[in-house]
């Protein structure tokens, strides 16, 4: 069957994804779907293909789950994942949903919910590497304000920094093979999230005692949020040696957080990403960080889920073609032309260097002028979107 998703693909889904019972995204309507157990939505997985499955703590163990409940969750799952060879490769912390967290997790002013957190994400460490998990993700969907007249920004930043140089010691202390992996949100359901963008959590990060273990996990939604181009963040983090993980879905700007099914809705910005991807062999998960339509039963989930895995493997195609495209590469040859007459002005700094380059004259006026062909590079990337090339 074309289009087939494999293991080293990589495609992944978390637990609240096709676990996800329609609500809306503000719960003023009820679910539209029934709950599935943990092990249930595996098997789920397992029938569309998927490599792995993610979850957050509770999306596995219910917050007030007796040890007994626990321990029946977790060997029903274990036995989900023998059955259908699926892995855990990421796992994360709800901070977000209990009313406790209703000022924020490791941001809030209050030290007893912040200590609470704490504690929270210690344990769910601790499942996440039982299960396997060697990624673990920080989303801080509470850690923000409606006004910033009720705490510290630079507070705000003081807390969580103390909060993941902590996990990072503890995952040291424990000799786990972990690494953490930040997720930037700029807002909703706060007004306002602090480190709303991939770029201020790679400044974030830069502050920490153990920068080595801590990357971005970028979310195409959450950057679409905010008008920003994606596939530019995730570069970066990439250039930087930070993409520790990535979230793919589908986001219409300027709205609420959607979690389209990926490639839905932007199809060119999504080709954009996925060719990057896959010219820099990036080798982690493809995480799919979205829902299927509240209008779904659980087929549809599966259609939902599918086209997240079909889509990626099409683009991907796409991406090869794009590559091995005569024309398109004439064009970017052209572009990128080099006669080396310049490569002497740059590189490491030297008097020399500088001097001689102030000396270098410039035809400003002939080089200005000349077409760079964009139109159509452009138009060509469209008909080969379109199947018309």
């Amino acid at each position: 069957m074309a289009y087939e998703p494999k293991p080293e693909h990589k495609f992944t889904f978390g637990l609240w994804t096709v676990g996800s019972r329609g609500t809306d995204p503000f719960a003023t309507n009820g679910p539209t779907r029934g709950p599935k157990t943990p092990a249930e939505l595996v098997y789920l997985l397992g029938e569309v293909g998927a490599y792995g499955v993610n979850f957050h703590d509770n999306d596995l163990i219910p917050i007030d789950a007796t040890p007994a409940e626990a321990e029946s969750i977790k060997k029903d799952f274990r036995k989900a994942l023998a059955d259908t060879g699926l892995v855990v490769p990421m796992a994360t912390t709800n901070l977000f949903s209990d009313p406790i967290f209703k000022d924020g997790a490791f941001t809030s002013n209050d030290p007893t919910v912040r200590a609470y957190a704490i504690k929270k994400v210690l344990n769910a460490i601790d499942l996440g590497v039982e299960f396997g998990a060697k990624t673990y993700v920080f989303w801080g969907g509470r850690e923000g304000t409606e006004t910033d007249s009720s705490k510290s920004a630079v507070d705000a930043i003081k807390r969580t920094r103390e909060a993941i140089n902590f996990f990072c010691e503890y995952a040291l202390d424990k000799k786990y093979d972990l690494k953490f992996a930040l997720e930037a949100k700029p807002n909703e359901p706060r007004g306002d999230i602090y480190n709303p963008t991939t770029g201020h959590m790679l400044a974030f990060i830069a502050t920490l005692d153990h920068p080595e273990m801590v990357g971005v996990n970028p979310e195409v939604a959450h950057e679409h949020m905010a008008g920003i181009n994606f596939m530019h963040g995730v570069a970066q983090a990439w250039e930087a040696g930070k993409l520790f993980h990535i979230d793919l879905n589908d986001q219409y700007p300027g709205r609420y957080d959607q979690d389209l099914r990926f490639g839905s809705r932007d199809i060119k910005a999504a080709f954009y990403l996925v060719k990057f991807l896959e010219d820099v062999k990036y080798a982690g998960s493809r995480h799919f960080d979205a829902h299927a339509y509240r209008t779904e039963d659980y087929e549809g989930v599966k259609d939902f889920a599918r086209g997240c895995m079909r889509t990626y493997l099409i683009l991907k195609e796409k991406a090869a073609q794009f590559n091995a495209d005569k024309e398109i590469q004439s064009i970017l040859a052209e572009i990128n032309a080099d006669d080396g007459s310049m490569s002497k002005f740059f590189g490491k700094y030297s008097a020399e260097k500088a001097a001689a380059l102030k000396a270098q004259p410039f035809d400003r006026t002939a080089i200005a002028q000349r077409g760079l062909k964009y139109e159509r590079l452009d138009q060509l990337t469209i008909d080969l979107l379109l199947g018309a090339r």
